[in-house]
Protein backbone atom coordinates (compact mmCIF):
# COMPACT_ATOMS: atom_id res chain seq x y z
CA UNK A 1 0.00 0.00 0.00
CA UNK A 2 1.15 3.55 -0.72
CA UNK A 3 0.04 6.53 1.33
CA UNK A 4 1.08 10.04 2.29
CA UNK A 5 0.98 8.96 5.93
CA UNK A 6 4.17 8.26 7.89
CA UNK A 7 4.88 4.52 7.46
CA UNK A 8 5.06 3.97 11.22
CA UNK A 9 2.23 1.44 11.54
CA UNK A 10 2.01 -2.15 10.22
CA UNK A 11 -1.51 -1.58 8.86
CA UNK A 12 -3.69 -4.51 7.79
CA UNK A 13 -5.18 -4.00 4.33
CA UNK A 14 -8.64 -3.42 5.76
CA UNK A 15 -10.85 -0.33 5.81
CA UNK A 16 -14.27 -0.15 7.46
CA UNK A 17 -17.40 1.67 6.36
CA UNK A 18 -19.80 0.89 9.20
CA UNK A 19 -19.82 -0.28 12.80
CA UNK A 20 -22.54 -1.33 15.20
CA UNK A 21 -21.91 -2.43 18.76
CA UNK A 22 -19.05 -4.93 18.71
CA UNK A 23 -19.18 -5.42 14.94
CA UNK A 24 -17.44 -3.76 11.99
CA UNK A 25 -18.31 -3.98 8.28
CA UNK A 26 -15.41 -3.65 5.84
CA UNK A 27 -15.60 -1.80 2.56
CA UNK A 28 -15.95 -5.13 0.72
CA UNK A 29 -18.86 -6.18 2.95
CA UNK A 30 -16.93 -8.60 5.17
CA UNK A 31 -18.17 -8.64 8.77
CA UNK A 32 -15.77 -8.65 11.74
CA UNK A 33 -16.28 -9.09 15.47
CA UNK A 34 -14.16 -6.31 16.96
CA UNK A 35 -12.27 -7.63 19.99
CA UNK A 36 -9.65 -4.92 19.57
CA UNK A 37 -12.00 -1.97 20.18
CA UNK A 38 -9.46 0.47 18.80
CA UNK A 39 -6.95 -0.86 21.36
CA UNK A 40 -9.34 -0.67 24.34
CA UNK A 41 -10.69 2.73 23.27
CA UNK A 42 -14.24 1.92 22.16
CA UNK A 43 -15.60 1.18 25.61
CA UNK A 44 -19.19 1.45 24.35
CA UNK A 45 -18.54 -0.07 20.94
CA UNK A 46 -19.35 1.41 17.56
CA UNK A 47 -22.17 3.86 16.86
CA UNK A 48 -23.48 3.88 20.43
CA UNK A 49 -26.71 5.93 20.26
CA UNK A 50 -26.09 7.90 23.45
CA UNK A 51 -22.57 8.91 22.36
CA UNK A 52 -23.72 9.79 18.85
CA UNK A 53 -26.59 11.93 20.11
CA UNK A 54 -24.37 13.63 22.70
CA UNK A 55 -21.75 14.49 20.06
CA UNK A 56 -24.40 15.85 17.70
CA UNK A 57 -25.79 18.12 20.41
CA UNK A 58 -22.30 19.23 21.46
CA UNK A 59 -21.41 20.03 17.84
CA UNK A 60 -24.20 22.61 17.75
CA UNK A 61 -22.63 24.46 20.67
CA UNK A 62 -19.12 26.02 20.80
CA UNK A 63 -16.62 23.28 19.91
CA UNK A 64 -13.66 25.02 21.46
CA UNK A 65 -13.14 28.07 23.63
CA UNK A 66 -9.74 27.28 25.22
CA UNK A 67 -8.96 26.99 28.89
CA UNK A 68 -8.86 30.77 29.20
CA UNK A 69 -12.57 30.46 30.02
CA UNK A 70 -14.77 28.20 32.10
CA UNK A 71 -15.86 24.98 30.39
CA UNK A 72 -18.96 23.64 32.21
CA UNK A 73 -18.76 20.26 30.45
CA UNK A 74 -15.22 19.76 31.77
CA UNK A 75 -16.20 20.89 35.25
CA UNK A 76 -19.07 18.39 35.38
CA UNK A 77 -16.93 15.54 34.06
CA UNK A 78 -14.16 16.30 36.56
CA UNK A 79 -16.65 16.28 39.44
CA UNK A 80 -18.05 12.93 38.32
CA UNK A 81 -14.58 11.39 38.02
CA UNK A 82 -13.74 12.58 41.52
CA UNK A 83 -17.02 11.21 42.88
CA UNK A 84 -16.30 7.83 41.27
CA UNK A 85 -12.69 7.56 42.47
CA UNK A 86 -10.12 8.54 45.09
CA UNK A 87 -9.38 11.85 43.35
CA UNK A 88 -9.99 15.45 44.36
CA UNK A 89 -8.72 17.17 41.21
CA UNK A 90 -8.51 16.42 37.47
CA UNK A 91 -6.46 17.76 34.56
CA UNK A 92 -7.81 16.88 31.10
CA UNK A 93 -5.58 15.94 28.17
CA UNK A 94 -6.01 14.64 24.62
CA UNK A 95 -4.28 11.27 25.01
CA UNK A 96 -2.92 8.70 27.40
CA UNK A 97 0.67 9.78 26.87
CA UNK A 98 -0.26 13.35 27.81
CA UNK A 99 -2.11 12.07 30.88
CA UNK A 100 1.00 10.16 31.98
CA UNK A 101 3.18 13.21 31.27
CA UNK A 102 0.91 15.24 33.53
CA UNK A 103 1.13 12.52 36.19
CA UNK A 104 4.95 12.60 36.04
CA UNK A 105 5.01 16.39 36.31
CA UNK A 106 2.50 16.31 39.17
CA UNK A 107 4.66 13.87 41.12
CA UNK A 108 7.83 15.89 40.57
CA UNK A 109 6.18 19.21 41.43
CA UNK A 110 4.77 17.76 44.66
CA UNK A 111 8.25 17.22 46.04
CA UNK A 112 9.54 20.51 44.64
CA UNK A 113 6.95 22.54 46.56
CA UNK A 114 7.77 20.44 49.63
CA UNK A 115 11.30 21.83 49.42
CA UNK A 116 12.83 18.67 47.92
CA UNK A 117 13.30 19.38 44.18
CA UNK A 118 15.98 16.69 44.06
CA UNK A 119 13.22 14.09 44.42
CA UNK A 120 12.22 13.77 40.77
CA UNK A 121 12.94 10.14 39.88
CA UNK A 122 10.24 7.50 39.39
CA UNK A 123 10.71 3.76 39.75
CA UNK A 124 9.14 1.90 36.79
CA UNK A 125 8.93 -1.74 35.71
CA UNK A 126 10.23 -3.84 32.86
CA UNK A 127 7.55 -4.47 30.25
CA UNK A 128 5.84 -1.14 30.91
CA UNK A 129 4.33 1.03 28.21
CA UNK A 130 3.44 4.60 29.17
CA UNK A 131 3.21 6.35 25.78
CA UNK A 132 5.33 7.68 22.93
CA UNK A 133 6.53 11.09 24.12
CA UNK A 134 10.20 11.44 25.00
CA UNK A 135 9.46 11.23 28.72
CA UNK A 136 7.01 8.33 28.50
CA UNK A 137 9.24 6.17 26.29
CA UNK A 138 12.00 6.75 28.85
CA UNK A 139 9.59 5.67 31.60
CA UNK A 140 8.70 2.52 29.64
CA UNK A 141 12.35 1.74 28.96
CA UNK A 142 11.70 -0.36 25.85
CA UNK A 143 14.81 -0.20 23.66
CA UNK A 144 12.67 -0.59 20.53
CA UNK A 145 10.85 2.68 21.24
CA UNK A 146 13.95 4.53 22.48
CA UNK A 147 16.17 3.72 19.51
CA UNK A 148 17.20 6.71 17.44
CA UNK A 149 15.73 9.44 19.63
CA UNK A 150 18.86 10.50 21.43
CA UNK A 151 19.68 10.13 25.12
CA UNK A 152 16.66 8.94 27.14
CA UNK A 153 15.03 11.54 29.37
CA UNK A 154 16.53 11.31 32.85
CA UNK A 155 14.52 10.42 35.90
CA UNK A 156 13.41 6.80 35.61
CA UNK A 157 14.81 3.73 37.36
CA UNK A 158 13.49 0.47 35.97
CA UNK A 159 13.21 -2.75 37.98
CA UNK A 160 12.05 -6.28 37.08
CA UNK A 161 8.31 -6.90 36.92
CA UNK A 162 6.79 -7.66 40.33
CA UNK A 163 10.12 -7.60 42.17
CA UNK A 164 9.37 -5.88 45.49
CA UNK A 165 12.92 -6.22 46.81
CA UNK A 166 14.21 -4.50 43.67
CA UNK A 167 11.81 -1.62 44.27
CA UNK A 168 13.09 -1.18 47.82
CA UNK A 169 16.70 -1.34 46.63
CA UNK A 170 16.07 1.27 43.93
CA UNK A 171 14.83 3.94 46.35
CA UNK A 172 17.26 6.80 46.86
CA UNK A 173 17.07 10.35 48.18
CA UNK A 174 16.09 11.37 44.63
CA UNK A 175 13.07 9.05 44.38
CA UNK A 176 9.71 10.78 43.99
CA UNK A 177 7.46 7.75 43.59
CA UNK A 178 6.59 4.54 41.79
CA UNK A 179 4.85 4.44 38.40
CA UNK A 180 3.16 1.32 37.05
CA UNK A 181 0.22 -0.11 35.12
CA UNK A 182 -1.80 -2.44 37.40
CA UNK A 183 -2.16 -4.59 34.28
CA UNK A 184 0.53 -4.15 31.65
CA UNK A 185 -1.22 -3.81 28.30
CA UNK A 186 1.48 -3.50 25.66
CA UNK A 187 3.79 -5.53 27.90
CA UNK A 188 1.70 -8.68 27.53
CA UNK A 189 -1.27 -8.46 29.92
CA UNK A 190 0.88 -9.14 32.94
CA UNK A 191 -1.11 -8.49 36.13
CA UNK A 192 0.46 -7.13 39.30
CA UNK A 193 -0.95 -9.13 42.20
CA UNK A 194 -3.20 -7.42 44.76
CA UNK A 195 -0.71 -8.28 47.49
CA UNK A 196 2.13 -6.65 45.54
CA UNK A 197 0.13 -3.45 45.02
CA UNK A 198 -0.82 -3.39 48.71
CA UNK A 199 2.83 -3.77 49.77
CA UNK A 200 3.79 -1.03 47.33
CA UNK A 201 1.24 1.32 48.86
CA UNK A 202 2.63 0.62 52.33
CA UNK A 203 6.19 1.18 51.11
CA UNK A 204 5.29 4.50 49.48
CA UNK A 205 3.60 5.68 52.67
CA UNK A 206 6.59 4.66 54.78
CA UNK A 207 9.13 6.35 52.51
CA UNK A 208 7.21 9.50 51.59
CA UNK A 209 6.74 8.43 47.95
CA UNK A 210 3.79 8.90 45.61
CA UNK A 211 2.05 5.89 44.06
CA UNK A 212 1.34 6.81 40.44
CA UNK A 213 -0.80 4.46 38.35
CA UNK A 214 -1.14 4.34 34.59
CA UNK A 215 -4.68 3.07 34.02
CA UNK A 216 -4.89 4.37 30.49
CA UNK A 217 -5.77 0.89 29.19
CA UNK A 218 -7.12 -0.92 32.24
CA UNK A 219 -9.25 1.89 33.70
CA UNK A 220 -12.82 3.13 33.10
CA UNK A 221 -14.50 -0.17 33.92
CA UNK A 222 -12.49 -2.51 31.70
CA UNK A 223 -11.63 -4.90 34.53
CA UNK A 224 -15.08 -4.84 36.14
CA UNK A 225 -14.09 -2.01 38.49
CA UNK A 226 -13.84 1.63 37.49
CA UNK A 227 -10.12 1.55 38.35
CA UNK A 228 -8.18 -1.70 38.20
CA UNK A 229 -6.42 -0.86 41.48
CA UNK A 230 -9.78 -1.27 43.26
CA UNK A 231 -9.37 -5.04 42.97
CA UNK A 232 -6.45 -4.71 45.39
CA UNK A 233 -8.20 -2.22 47.65
CA UNK A 234 -5.36 0.22 46.96
CA UNK A 235 -5.76 4.00 46.89
CA UNK A 236 -3.22 5.72 44.62
CA UNK A 237 -2.05 9.33 44.74
CA UNK A 238 -2.19 9.96 41.00
CA UNK A 239 -3.83 8.07 38.12
CA UNK A 240 -3.62 8.58 34.35
CA UNK A 241 -6.72 7.70 32.30
CA UNK A 242 -7.56 7.86 28.59
CA UNK A 243 -8.61 5.33 25.91
CA UNK A 244 -12.06 4.18 27.10
CA UNK A 245 -12.78 7.50 28.81
CA UNK A 246 -13.73 9.14 25.50
CA UNK A 247 -15.29 6.06 23.93
CA UNK A 248 -13.43 6.87 20.69
CA UNK A 249 -13.15 10.64 21.06
CA UNK A 250 -9.60 11.76 22.01
CA UNK A 251 -9.70 12.38 25.75
CA UNK A 252 -7.34 11.72 28.64
CA UNK A 253 -7.23 12.75 32.27
CA UNK A 254 -4.80 12.95 35.14
CA UNK A 255 -6.54 12.38 38.48
CA UNK A 256 -4.91 13.24 41.80
CA UNK A 257 -5.55 13.83 45.45
CA UNK A 258 -5.48 17.49 46.47
CA UNK A 259 -2.28 16.83 48.41
CA UNK A 260 -0.48 15.15 45.51
CA UNK A 261 -1.53 17.94 43.13
CA UNK A 262 -0.64 20.82 45.41
CA UNK A 263 2.25 21.87 43.19
CA UNK A 264 0.07 22.17 40.08
CA UNK A 265 -0.81 25.80 40.59
CA UNK A 266 -1.52 28.62 38.17
CA UNK A 267 0.67 28.25 35.07
CA UNK A 268 2.31 24.98 36.14
CA UNK A 269 0.80 23.02 33.26
CA UNK A 270 -1.47 23.57 30.29
CA UNK A 271 -3.10 22.20 27.16
CA UNK A 272 -4.69 24.04 24.23
CA UNK A 273 -7.22 21.34 23.38
CA UNK A 274 -7.34 19.39 26.64
CA UNK A 275 -10.78 19.30 28.22
CA UNK A 276 -12.54 21.13 25.41
CA UNK A 277 -16.37 21.13 25.27
CA UNK A 278 -16.70 18.43 22.59
CA UNK A 279 -14.36 15.95 24.25
CA UNK A 280 -15.70 16.35 27.78
CA UNK A 281 -19.31 16.21 26.63
CA UNK A 282 -18.60 12.81 25.08
CA UNK A 283 -16.65 11.73 28.17
CA UNK A 284 -19.69 12.59 30.25
CA UNK A 285 -21.84 10.41 28.00
CA UNK A 286 -19.43 7.50 28.47
CA UNK A 287 -19.75 7.86 32.25
CA UNK A 288 -23.54 7.96 31.94
CA UNK A 289 -23.32 4.35 30.76
CA UNK A 290 -20.27 2.99 32.58
CA UNK A 291 -21.37 4.32 35.98
CA UNK A 292 -24.92 3.09 35.54
CA UNK A 293 -25.91 0.66 38.31
CA UNK A 294 -24.96 -2.90 37.42
CA UNK A 295 -22.82 -2.03 34.38
CA UNK A 296 -19.44 -2.98 35.84
CA UNK A 297 -20.87 -6.06 37.54
CA UNK A 298 -22.03 -7.10 34.07
CA UNK A 299 -18.52 -6.52 32.69
CA UNK A 300 -17.14 -8.77 35.44
CA UNK A 301 -19.74 -11.47 34.70
CA UNK A 302 -19.07 -11.45 30.96
CA UNK A 303 -15.35 -11.42 31.67
CA UNK A 304 -15.73 -14.57 33.75
CA UNK A 305 -17.70 -16.17 30.91
CA UNK A 306 -15.04 -15.21 28.37
CA UNK A 307 -12.28 -16.52 30.65
CA UNK A 308 -14.12 -19.86 30.85
CA UNK A 309 -14.30 -20.08 27.05
CA UNK A 310 -10.62 -19.19 26.77
CA UNK A 311 -9.71 -21.86 29.34
CA UNK A 312 -11.58 -24.43 27.22
CA UNK A 313 -9.59 -23.25 24.23
CA UNK A 314 -6.32 -23.56 26.16
CA UNK A 315 -7.22 -27.12 27.19
CA UNK A 316 -8.10 -28.08 23.62
CA UNK A 317 -5.05 -26.47 21.96
CA UNK A 318 -2.08 -26.66 24.37
CA UNK A 319 0.32 -26.70 21.42
CA UNK A 320 -0.82 -23.15 20.58
CA UNK A 321 -1.80 -21.44 23.84
CA UNK A 322 0.59 -21.33 26.76
CA UNK A 323 -1.26 -19.11 29.23
CA UNK A 324 -4.35 -16.92 29.71
CA UNK A 325 -3.86 -13.59 31.45
CA UNK A 326 -6.06 -10.68 32.39
CA UNK A 327 -9.09 -9.44 34.28
CA UNK A 328 -12.63 -8.39 33.36
CA UNK A 329 -12.76 -7.79 29.60
CA UNK A 330 -9.01 -7.37 29.23
CA UNK A 331 -7.40 -10.67 28.27
CA UNK A 332 -4.16 -11.87 26.74
CA UNK A 333 -3.34 -15.20 25.18
CA UNK A 334 0.36 -16.00 25.50
CA UNK A 335 1.09 -18.04 22.42
CA UNK A 336 3.49 -20.90 21.70
CA UNK A 337 3.50 -19.85 18.04
CA UNK A 338 4.22 -16.31 16.74
CA UNK A 339 1.41 -14.09 17.98
CA UNK A 340 1.16 -12.39 14.59
CA UNK A 341 0.32 -15.74 12.97
CA UNK A 342 -2.50 -16.26 15.44
CA UNK A 343 -3.88 -12.73 14.99
CA UNK A 344 -3.88 -13.23 11.21
CA UNK A 345 -5.72 -16.55 11.56
CA UNK A 346 -8.30 -14.95 13.86
CA UNK A 347 -8.78 -12.10 11.39
CA UNK A 348 -9.31 -14.66 8.61
CA UNK A 349 -12.12 -16.07 10.76
CA UNK A 350 -13.67 -12.63 11.26
CA UNK A 351 -12.25 -11.71 14.67
CA UNK A 352 -10.08 -8.62 15.28
CA UNK A 353 -7.46 -8.80 18.04
CA UNK A 354 -4.40 -6.77 19.13
CA UNK A 355 -0.79 -7.86 19.47
CA UNK A 356 1.21 -7.25 22.65
CA UNK A 357 4.68 -7.92 23.96
CA UNK A 358 5.81 -11.26 25.38
CA UNK A 359 4.24 -13.01 22.34
CA UNK A 360 0.72 -12.21 23.53
CA UNK A 361 -2.51 -11.61 21.60
CA UNK A 362 -4.86 -9.19 23.35
CA UNK A 363 -8.65 -9.52 23.48
CA UNK A 364 -10.13 -6.10 24.32
CA UNK A 365 -13.81 -6.15 23.35
CA UNK A 366 -16.18 -3.24 23.86
CA UNK A 367 -17.65 -3.32 27.35
CA UNK A 368 -21.19 -3.52 25.92
CA UNK A 369 -20.80 -7.03 24.48
CA UNK A 370 -23.33 -9.71 25.40
CA UNK A 371 -23.32 -13.50 25.72
CA UNK A 372 -23.87 -13.96 21.99
CA UNK A 373 -20.74 -11.92 21.25
CA UNK A 374 -18.72 -14.06 23.66
CA UNK A 375 -20.04 -17.18 21.94
CA UNK A 376 -19.22 -15.75 18.50
CA UNK A 377 -15.69 -14.86 19.63
CA UNK A 378 -15.14 -18.33 21.09
CA UNK A 379 -16.33 -19.92 17.85
CA UNK A 380 -13.96 -17.80 15.76
CA UNK A 381 -11.06 -18.42 18.12
CA UNK A 382 -11.71 -22.17 17.93
CA UNK A 383 -11.71 -22.01 14.14
CA UNK A 384 -8.47 -20.04 14.14
CA UNK A 385 -6.84 -22.54 16.48
CA UNK A 386 -8.05 -25.48 14.40
CA UNK A 387 -6.65 -23.82 11.28
CA UNK A 388 -3.24 -23.40 12.94
CA UNK A 389 -3.13 -26.67 14.88
CA UNK A 390 -3.75 -28.89 11.88
CA UNK A 391 -0.24 -28.44 10.39
CA UNK A 392 1.33 -28.85 13.86
CA UNK A 393 -0.58 -32.09 14.50
CA UNK A 394 0.24 -33.38 11.01
CA UNK A 395 3.92 -32.61 11.65
CA UNK A 396 3.75 -34.44 14.99
CA UNK A 397 2.16 -37.48 13.37
CA UNK A 398 4.90 -37.57 10.75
Amino acid sequence: MTSALYPTYPRADLAFKHGEGAWLIAENGDRFLDFSAGVAVLSLGHNHPHLVETLKRAAEEPWHVSNLFRIPQAERLAERLCDATFADLVFFTNSGAEAVECAIKTARKFHAVNGQPERYRLITFEGAFHGRTLATIAAGGNAKYLDGFGPPVEGFDQVPFGDFDAVEAAITQETAGVLLEPIQGEGGLRVFSPSFLARLRELCDARGLLLVLDEVQCGVGRTGKFLACEHAGVTPDIVALAKGLGGGFPLGACLATREAAKGMTLGAHGSTFGGNPLATAVGGAVLDVVLEEGFMARVARLGALLRQRLAELEDRFPSLIEEIRGEGLMFGLKMRIPNGDFAAAARAEGLLTVLAGDNVVRLLPPLIIDESDVAAAASRLFAACARLAAPIEKLGAA
